[in-house]
């Protein structure tokens, strides 16, 4: 099945502005709740997310960002 190269060029701005959303809202909840409880931090990243207008995430990977956030001191890695 091939894949006309076109719709890639068309489909990629549009993944790039939703990966930049999604990094935003991680960053500010790094920087705000780094290193607190798990389920707070899950709270205010699904918040910053829908602040930033991310329509879909995979449920696995909000809580794998939440566990790192919460894993680590503000303004860690």
């Amino acid at each position: 099945m091939a894949i006309d190269p076109s719709e890639y060029d068309k489909s990629m701005p549009i993944v790039a502005e939703h990966l930049a959303k999604v990094e935003r809202a991680v960053e500010r909840t790094r920087a705000t709740h780094g290193g607190r409880a798990y389920a707070e931090v899950h709270q205010a990243l699904v918040v910053a997310l829908q602040a930033e207008d991310v329509q879909r995430v995979v449920p696995q990977v909000v809580e794998e960002f939440a566990r790192q956030i919460s894993d680590s001191p503000t303004g860690e890695r």
